[in-house]
């Protein structure tokens, strides 16, 4: 075919802007697709301008992208050398492996127990570390892919000279983003380490629990002397009596002596009835029985106080016995009551017995704590007040005892029984008491709470469990 005859085609020129904007423009100036022309072969500014504007966009873009880029990095190498510093200042071995059992991880602590250095560790199966048959066990199931985790087991590490270290170890899964089981994670520490930590923990146990001890006997011994002047009046009595006693058998003794002498004298029956008469030898013989029944009675009494403050002195020794709370609330006001000066009005409406198990000596002592309390709080408005109610369902046994005090501040409600915390004067009171004496009752299986009463004054509730005697 001829020129003349082809089919003419104008040349067509091509022009790419921002990547996708492509404009086709005819040889004569027309554009036959893409961007208008302000005029025949021209294109018009705006078009460039919002060329150059796309462009900017994109290389702003780019730079910010760049930036936060650069910050995710740093953030991740911050991240990264953390986690190096903790695996790294950890005192226990770790190590990391896969689902294979092969080391993938290892700390500084492993590598100081051990002598040896991570090349010769990484990549390794867990069992070139373990020294024996049983410590390789812990591996085993990596490879049956059914490792659920293994706590606290003792495995031996081998270290580089052969030798063997005994360690305590925990494993857990290393668990991936769905949950899909990726490694295991050890966790150990020597076991002289845990033995000598052991020990220190043991020590200190003992420590506390001699001082706990200390503290009950102190606070025990504090109780004591504030009941010493009820106490020298409850022995004062039955010691008097034994007294007046032994002066009438002294001054008896003295006539039967002369009577019996004149017996043996060999005097005539006129004289020894003479004297029998005068020396009024058939009243005291009469009298003699009920001295010598009054002197036993007043010594088992004088004997009952002596052994009631030696069971309350006396350092506890944890020993268990059944008793009878009611009989030792009863026993407990008859010494406060004897101590205090003022009037001081006790309403015991307990209904004895009531069975519980534990040391008697230490209830004791919560109880004359909590008596001395309820006197001390009322004492400054008149007559001090106390009723002492009793509550028992399931087989627990609730000891109210309700004051006529102005009651308990709302902000001193929760700190009551923290040690040396005390609402009394400097001087007055050790803030101990009632710590203690909620520490005993815990130790007894109860608890010791403190409230408002509706009616006015404070309310402490005692409860423990009741001794089942079926």
């Amino acid at each position: 075919m001829s020129d003349k005859t082809k089919p003419h085609r104008e040349p067509q020129r091509e022009c790419a802007f921002a990547g996708s904007l492509i404009c086709r423009v005819s040889e004569g100036g027309r554009a036959t697709s893409g961007v208008p022309l302000a005029a025949e072969g021209v294109i018009d500014e705006s078009v460039w301008l919002e060329v150059i504007h796309k462009m900017d966009e994109v290389y702003s873009d780019l730079i910010r992208n760049e930036i936060e880029l650069e910050e995710k990095n740093r953030e991740l190498e911050k991240s990264h050398q953390f986690v190096y510093s903790v695996l790294s200042s950890m005192s226990d071995v770790l190590v990391v492996c896969d689902a294979h059992g092969d080391m993938r991880q290892v700390n500084q602590a492993l590598l100081r127990l051990t002598g040896r250095d991570e090349s010769e560790l990484l990549g390794r199966p867990l069992g070139d570390l373990l020294a024996d048959t049983e410590s390789r066990r812990c591996a085993e199931p990596f490879a049956a892919k059914s490792y659920l985790g293994i706590e606290d087991c003792e495995v031996q590490f081998r270290t580089r000279d052969a030798a063997t270290i005994p360690v305590a170890v925990n494993c857990s899964a290393l668990r991936g983003v769905h949950q899909e089981l990726i490694g295991m994670v050890l966790v150990g520490r020597p076991v002289g380490e845990l033995r000598r930590a052991y020990e220190a923990l043991s020590d200190a146990h003992e420590s506390l629990k001699r001082t706990q001890q200390q503290l009950v006997q102190s606070e025990k011994l504090a109780s004591l002397g504030q009941l010493v002047a009820g106490v020298a009046h409850e022995l004062n009595n039955p010691i008097s009596f034994v007294l007046g006693n032994v002066f009438s058998l002294q001054k008896y003794i003295g006539r039967i002596r002369t009577y019996l002498d004149a017996v043996h004298a060999q005097a005539d029956a006129a004289e020894l009835e003479r004297l029998r008469r005068e020396l009024r030898i058939d009243p005291i013989l009469a009298d003699m029985d009920s001295l010598i029944e009054g002197t036993i009675e007043g010594a088992e009494r004088t004997r009952d106080i002596v052994e009631a403050l030696r069971r309350f002195s006396a350092m506890d020794k944890g020993d268990e016995v059944a008793f009878d709370l009611a009989e030792v609330v009863e026993r407990s006001v008859h010494w406060v009551s004897r101590t205090v000066s003022g009037r001081f009005v006790v309403q015991n409406h307990l209904q004895g017995p009531i069975p519980v198990k534990g040391s008697p000596g230490q209830m004791q002592q919560v109880i004359i704590n909590l008596v001395k309390n309820a006197y001390d709080a009322a004492v400054d408005g008149g007559e001090a007040r106390l009723d002492i109610t009793q509550h028992v369902a399931d087989g627990t046994v609730e000891i109210a005892f309700r004051d006529n005090g102005p009651g308990i501040a709302v902000d001193s409600l929760g700190r009551l029984f923290d040690p040396f915390f005390t609402t009394k004067p400097v001087g007055q009171g050790t803030g101990l008491g009632l710590s203690i004496s909620f520490g005993i009752v815990e130790r007894h299986g109860g608890t010791l709470s403190a409230a408002n009463a509706p009616r006015g004054g404070a309310i402490f509730s005692l409860r423990l469990p009741l001794l089942d005697t079926a």
